[in-house]
């Protein structure tokens, strides 16, 4: 499956309400099986961004629906992008004229 990266900043609300934030993790984790993915990795950062998920997923379609559920809570924002992990890289790479 694709892997994705998902960088994640908490709203107001989200902060506000932080102590609550490993129940909605839970809730992520449900809501990416329901999809077909899986929340391989989840890293609390420090600096521009407050959380750095890493997911596989069957399409961007689901990793679209996702965001789109988790950002309708209010709680969080988010921002995905499609990774390729060093085999895939090589591939791609490999195969340029």
């Amino acid at each position: 499956m694709p892997t994705y990266i998902t960088l994640v900043n908490y709203t107001q609300k989200g902060i506000e309400n932080v102590k609550e934030s490993p129940q909605r993790l839970e809730a992520a984790k449900q809501a990416f099986q329901g999809m077909g993915a899986e929340l391989k990795e989840f890293y609390l950062v420090m600096g521009r961004y407050d959380i750095i998920l890493v997911t596989e997923a069957p399409n961007d379609e689901a990793v679209a629906k996702i965001a789109l559920t988790l950002g309708s809570f209010g709680n969080v924002r988010t921002e995905s992008f499609r990774a390729f992990k060093e085999d895939e890289y090589r591939e791609i790479v490999s195969a340029l004229p």
